[in-house]
């Protein structure tokens, strides 16, 4: 069973095509009936927008084989009083559904991802968490590629900031506890005894998603075709125990390594 990411690891960070091989990863799954989740840190586009751009582009899979972090918001961030921070899009999104925002005295700082952090908004932030607001997190992405470029991810953002604070943070996405189990429900196992220990993993980001999984006990595939150009650039550089159990460049060395006989 697989859970598999999708930014950098089905598509591309670039240019949002698909990476080689992951088309075919997923349709070698479907043929084979190996249930899987498609996990992604998606907050620009609505869960079903994005679902549905996923289509357009090739990938077949049903959309209730998806899980993204606005899909469990509700049931962890009250709409009120949220001082929100992201793209464009995402701050939309949340009003679309319903999010009240507020940078007076927020209840709630909520972070997703964007290029662009100022000082002056870490400032309000750290205003914002000192004068008693909880600090919630979309997910905990270590690094966020954009453009040839790679930017301090939401996961680095939130430590940072509860460093300077001492506000402890929780994540809504990958690799929260919560998320996962989730991902593991909807996955509809008929004799309810699926277990983290019988998933493997798939990403580009072997810290924000699978040092997390591996933690709890899942398998991990680290692939080199997003967040970083070489295994060398993170791996030697974690705790023995975090780095994963494979790595292969993508999706495609995935299935020739392996031979289409997914275990």
């Amino acid at each position: 069973m697989y859970f598999i990411d999708v930014q950098g690891t089905l598509i591309s960070d670039t240019d949002k095509s698909p990476i080689r091989g992951s088309i075919e990863f997923i349709e070698m799954l479907n043929k084979k009936k190996i249930p899987y989740m498609i996990l992604t840190n998606n907050t620009k586009k609505d869960s079903r927008d994005f679902y549905a751009f996923l289509q357009s582009i090739g990938f077949s899979f049903e959309f209730s084989k998806y899980i993204d972090p606005l899909m469990l918001l509700d049931a962890r961030v009250k709409r009120e009083a949220v001082a929100a921070y992201g793209t464009k899009e995402f701050l939309e999104t949340l009003a679309i559904k319903g999010y009240s925002l507020n940078y007076e005295n927020p209840k709630t700082v909520l972070l997703s991802i964007k290029d662009d952090f100022t000082a002056d908004e870490y400032a309000q932030i750290i205003d914002f968490l000192l004068s008693g607001a909880s600090l919630v997190g979309m997910h905990e992405t270590s690094i966020y590629a954009k453009n040839n470029k790679r930017y301090p991810g939401v996961g680095a953002i939130l430590k940072m900031l509860e460093f300077a604070t001492s506000v402890s943070y929780e994540v809504v996405g990958k690799p929260s506890e919560s998320f996962y189990k989730e991902a593991l429900k909807m996955m509809h196992i008929q004799d309810d005894s699926a277990e983290f220990g019988d998933i493997t993993i798939i990403s580009d980001d072997v810290k924000g998603d699978l040092g997390g999984a591996k933690e709890m006990g899942m398998k991990t595939i680290f692939v080199t075709s997003g967040k970083y150009k070489t295994a060398d650039e993170i791996i030697p550089f974690l705790e023995p125990a975090l780095r994963p159990d494979s790595v292969y460049a993508d999706m495609q060395e995935i299935l020739e390594h392996k031979n289409m006989e997914i275990v």
